[in-house]
């Protein structure tokens, strides 16, 4: 039987530019850092871990993998033995210095956990002492680092790590001295914590907790008067409120979003509020005034500036993205067929690294083939589906669903 090759590793390498050896090499150096002694990495375990060959390294290449690349190794595209990912922490030995260590691993509860706090290395920050912009740059890191995680594999422990980051920055916050440009963007960082939380307690299905960061993220955006940060929380309550069925609510948070200058000036957030308020139009049964949202997102995503980065959070708006989103307004004017399409383009356009959307729109396509009465390719759609590297209740729950479904179809 055929290894699968991993995509998304062989895409890492391309992104950062390594070869084989420069990646054994650096995987060396990063082993040293960790256990106090260079690793004993080749070109040639790179090209087995590409090759599907080791599907899941050992610990000593896995925690330097997982510090170079600043994700956990199913974002990787590597797959656990058996039924855990668990790494095991580095030597106590090598270990960085810690304050209150207890407090600091409490929420190490669960192996995703375990994991994605090494690579967060949420240690860095300080809790007392002069806070400087130093400190904001690790930070903002940190919470791009979640971000990318939530995007490439879902949210899974993702609410845990997170709140126990907002409650370290509250201690920052608390503890440490700083002037007013530090405190604004320490402010803007615990907003977007905020935001990353929510998605992650809706990505497991827990409504209430969703909306309480998600208000949390607009009500320190405020206070910290940053337009971008509000952008953002304006566009997720949209989607808390579409998710609870207020599809009127939904709609007029995207318009007055829409009015934000962060909207107007931004290609990116407008092409999201404005595919975001095709759904909503469509869901109140106003097919025309969806058509013409979805036309303004498409113009706003041909003037997206390619020559700078997104933030983190905005990473996943692209042309899949969008094609996606297309595809559920569709579905919700009973465009079955176009919806079908615009779901299959997203499949297409979607990077190898983007492991949650991969499912979720494979999901949704074969709902749609389902739908239009084609069970036989919907069910050979449903298989071809992989969750392996994912970390999604939500997800899990609706690749449940349509199982059921095509067995009782």
């Amino acid at each position: 039987m055929d290894t699968p090759t991993n995509t998304a590793l062989t895409v890492l390498l391309a992104e950062y530019g390594y070869t084989h050896q420069s990646l054994a090499d650096e995987v060396n150096q990063a082993s040293g850092r960790i256990f106090g002694r260079p690793g004993a990495a080749t070109d040639r375990d790179v090209r087995r871990w590409i090759s599907g060959t080791v599907r899941w390294p050992t610990h000593r290449y896995l925690l330097p993998l997982a510090e170079i690349f600043d994700r956990p190794p199913e974002a990787m595209g590597f797959v656990p033995r058996g039924r855990t990912s668990r790494l095991p922490a580095p030597p106590p030995s090598v270990r960085p210095e810690q304050e209150e260590p207890v407090k600091r691993r409490a929420f190490l509860t669960t192996s995703t956990a375990t994991t994605l706090t090494l690579v967060l290395r949420l240690e860095e920050t300080p809790v007392r002492g002069h806070l400087t912009m130093t400190d904001i740059d690790r930070i903002h890191a940190t919470t791009g680092r979640l971000d990318a995680h939530f995007i490439a594999i879902g949210g899974g422990a993702l609410l845990t790590v997170a709140t126990t980051y907002i409650d370290h920055l509250r201690k920052t916050a608390d503890g440490c001295t700083y002037g007013p440009r530090v405190e604004q963007a320490l402010h803007r960082a615990l907003s977007n914590l905020h935001s990353t939380a929510g998605w992650a307690a809706y990505d497991a299905g827990d409504t209430p907790t969703s909306r309480l960061h998600h208000a949390a993220a607009l009500q320190t955006a405020i206070l910290t008067k940053d337009g971008h940060a509000q952008a953002r929380a304006w566009a997720d309550l949209s989607v808390q409120s579409r998710a609870e069925g207020r599809h009127r609510e939904a709609l007029n948070i995207n318009r007055a979003a829409l009015q934000t200058r962060h909207a107007r000036q931004d290609p990116r957030i407008a092409a999201l509020l404005h595919a975001r308020l095709a759904i909503g139009h469509a869901r109140l049964g106003n097919p025309s005034a969806s058509a013409r949202s979805l036309l303004a997102a498409q113009k706003a995503h041909d003037h997206f500036d390619t020559t700078a980065p997104p933030p983190p959070w905005l990473r996943f708006l692209d042309a899949a993205e969008i094609a996606g989103l297309a595809a559920i307004a569709h579905r919700a004017t009973g465009k079955l067929p176009d919806a079908e399409r615009a779901t299959a383009q997203a499949l297409h356009l979607l990077k190898p690294s983007v492991h949650r959307n991969r499912a979720y729109y494979g999901i949704q396509l074969a709902q749609l083939q389902l739908a239009q009465g084609d069970t036989t390719t919907a069910r050979a759609t449903a298989t071809a589906i992989d969750t392996t590297t994912v970390s999604s209740p939500r997800i899990a729950r609706r690749l449940a669903t349509l199982h059921h479904q095509l067995t009782t179809t």
